[in-house]
């Protein structure tokens, strides 16, 4: 890597205010450490927010240079997309639901109308005007009653993903007077007048159960989780017979069950919870549908008696398989698929209910992803599905399961005349320390030299078994078809391989993410498929977790790096129990509070192990309403990384101070963002067109 950057605005870098800041200091397990920037975390402090607006303007002034290249990226990727469009309907009761957007406008907009042909559109919901004024707007639950009267919906104005419930009135348009605050997840009983929902506490953890009645007295609480390692979820039945509060660690999970047409029934409990067990269920008929780990950990499919579900009454549908994980279970009247993982690919297992026949839907692309689709219709043969692959765009099929047969819905278009011939994906895989092989999906355009040492961004993410789909972007085509090759490292500690994927890249083999990481990077190298100074590196949260500590590691192996909102400040954050998330998730990182665990924790914490080096040309992007990584993880990051480096490569904090842990909630405002870090990517590997 060259010393200096590839030249953009040269400004003064934001240096913190001279006013002397008392570090924090924690003792623990015979270290100490010292937190020279813990006084970022006081939002309150005018001084930190003087902090953020200079940093993100200083990164603005640095890529100024770059203004050309960013709108030049933004109208190509916007030009890809046909903006007034319209989403496949699927079908509810005696109505076609649907999205659809508008030219010039933020948000969807939701729709229904009456299933015949002519029915007349009916919209329910237009997030454009609930976003008037606002800088931001999210939503959470949308779910409408079984008559089709009423729609609940959930709002979030500031990104923190604290949702406020509201349900209006579909025939006449008003908005009930019936408002609930911190709801997570919802769920109608067949009534209509009756609905059930979760709340999260100060660290929203959801742990309360409530049932209210429309327009009726107080609600009434059904249940409170008070393990802090747990959360809860209601959700209704693939029959729609019932309703199922689902309570469960990162391990271990139970179930309760009620009649959906017996509001004012109480849940009763399928199997008691057992430690390192998990289980999730369906209904159909007599009998309760459940996929279980009880027999090991890529679960197995299991049915029950209603009158007695416990796990003694289990009969096995399908048996545990070494190379097959479960991921859940879309169920009908007489069919049940089985969304399977197998090679680290997505496939659907297709079950006759009658004769027990079963049936695989093939895929032929060498890489790809495919997910269940909005399947509310019980008493049906047809399945819906969702496609996509590097080269194919997002494509919805209803799938019969009777006669096999395959019919597109809907293919998203990509204007501009998109060529899917003209790029070509391939499945790669490295060779880790240990021997064990770890996948890359890529995808370039076809008439690149393969071993041309190109231009090439690598992802990685690596956590809770999250297995990184392999999608279709159109923002993309702005890299490939200026040679930059992309690529997706499935390392350790996400899920495309099963359960021990997962279980070898977190608490005591979390390392493993990181090496399997550099053992991609290294592989493509070696390869001649990139070289160190044409290697970008980009990851997001747990993803920016992964940058931030192969950055420490090997800073010397990439050109670029991205990190988006970056899990960065591991142990002061977990130090932190009242902090979202950090209790539950002891169990996929550690808990410090432990010698051995604070040890591992500390080993790769990549704000405590930054030091007197060279790094790469760094861009991390953080929001202040983030409720997933406080933004001051970022920033305490940038600001120590300015302190130590010895390099002068750009090193910029880019700041939403409006959003959240996603970014910009709006498309057009997404686009800008990504244009501005795809211009940064580019610009550092030399190309400015």
């Amino acid at each position: 890597m060259s010393d200096a950057a590839i030249p953009l605005g040269d400004p003064e870098a934001p240096r913190p205010p001279r006013a002397a800041r008392v570090p924090r200091i924690v003792s623990i397990h015979g270290r100490t450490v010292i937190d020279d920037y813990a006084w970022f975390r006081d939002r309150s402090n005018p001084d930190v927010h003087a902090w953020l607006e200079a940093e993100d303007a200083f990164a603005e002034a640095v890529m100024r240079p770059a203004g050309g290249l960013q709108e030049k990226l933004y109208g190509e990727m916007l030009g890809r997309i046909r903006e007034t469009d319209v989403n496949v309907p699927w079908k509810m009761g005696d109505w076609l639901y649907y999205s659809r957007t508008e030219e010039g406008k933020q948000y969807s907009i939701f729709c229904r109308r009456r299933e015949e042909p002519e029915g007349e559109e009916e919209v329910i919901l237009d997030l454009n005007e609930l976003a008037s004024g606002k800088e931001y707007l999210s939503l959470g639950e949308l779910d409408v009653s079984d008559d089709g009267s009423l729609l609940a919906y959930s709002l979030d104005y500031t990104g923190f993903r604290q949702y406020t419930l509201y349900v209006r009135d579909l025939a006449s348009g008003r908005l009930l007077s019936d408002q609930l605050e911190r709801v997570s997840s919802i769920a109608w009983a067949a009534d209509g007048r009756t609905l059930y929902y979760v709340v999260e506490d100060e660290a929203k953890r959801p742990y309360r159960l409530y049932r209210h009645a429309i327009g009726g007295p107080a609600d009434e609480l059904l249940y409170e989780e008070r393990d802090p390692l747990y959360r809860i979820w209601i959700t209704r039945s693939g029959s729609r017979d019932y309703l199922f509060l689902t309570s469960a660690s990162a391990t271990t999970s139970e179930v309760r069950f009620l009649e959906a047409r017996d509001p004012a029934g109480s849940f009763r409990l399928i199997e008691p919870r057992r430690e390192d067990r998990e289980y999730y269920v369906d209904h159909r008929g007599d009998r309760f549908w459940i996929i279980t780990d009880d027999a090991g950990k890529n679960f197995r499919l299991v049915s029950a008696p209603r009158s007695s579900p416990g796990a003694e009454s289990w009969t096995e549908v399908l048996p545990h398989r070494e190379a097959v994980k479960i991921e859940e279970i879309e169920i009908f009247e007489n069919h049940l698929v089985v969304i399977e993982r197998e090679g680290g690919l997505d496939q659907f297992l297709v079950i006759d209910l009658r004769s027990g026949e079963q049936h695989r839907i093939g895929f032929r692309e060498p890489v790809y992803s495919a997910a269940a689709g909005t399947n509310r219709h019980f008493e049906t043969t047809r399945f819906r599905l969702a496609y996509e692959s590097f080269v194919t765009p997002m494509t919805v099929y209803d799938y019969d399961m009777e006669t096999r047969e395959l019919k597109l819905l809907k293919q998203t278009d990509v204007l501009g005349g998109y060529d899917a011939g003209e790029y070509v994906s391939e499945r790669l895989h490295a060779r880790a320390a240990d021997g064990t092989m770890i996948p890359i999906s890529l995808v370039r355009r076809k008439d690149l030299d393969p071993a041309g040492r190109n231009p090439l961004l690598l992802y990685g993410y690596g956590a809770y078994g999250y297995p990184v789909p392999v999608i279709f972007s159109s923002n993309r085509l702005s890299l490939l078809d200026r040679g930059v090759v992309f690529a997706i490292a499935h390392v350790r500690g996400g899920g495309e391989m099963g359960k021990e994927w997962h279980d070898r890249g977190k608490m005591e083999w979390k390392q493993n993410t990181f090496t399997d990481f550099i053992a991609a990077a290294e592989h493509l190298i070696e390869t001649e498929r990139t070289s160190p100074e044409h290697l970008a590196i980009i990851g997001g949260s747990a993803g920016g977790l992964l940058v931030g500590a192969v950055l420490n590691m090997r800073p010397d192996l990439f050109r670029v790096a991205v990190a988006q909102v970056p899990f960065v400040d591991v142990v002061n954050t977990m130090l932190d129990a009242s902090l979202p998330l950090t209790v539950g998730e002891y169990l996929e990182w550690g808990n410090p509070n432990i010698e051995a665990e604070f040890r591992r924790l500390e080993s790769y914490d990549p704000y405590l192990n930054l030091a007197k080096r060279r790094y790469p040309a760094i861009l991390v992007r953080t929001a202040l309403n983030d409720s997933q990584v406080m933004y001051w993880e970022a920033a305490k990051y940038v600001a120590r990384l300015r302190a130590l480096k010895a390099d002068d490569n750009p090193l910029l904090l880019k700041v939403n101070l409006g959003a959240g842990h996603s970014g910009a909630s709006g498309r057009y405002d997404r686009l800008r963002e990504d244009a501005f870090d795809v211009a940064f990517v580019l610009t550092q590997l030399g190309i400015w067109d």
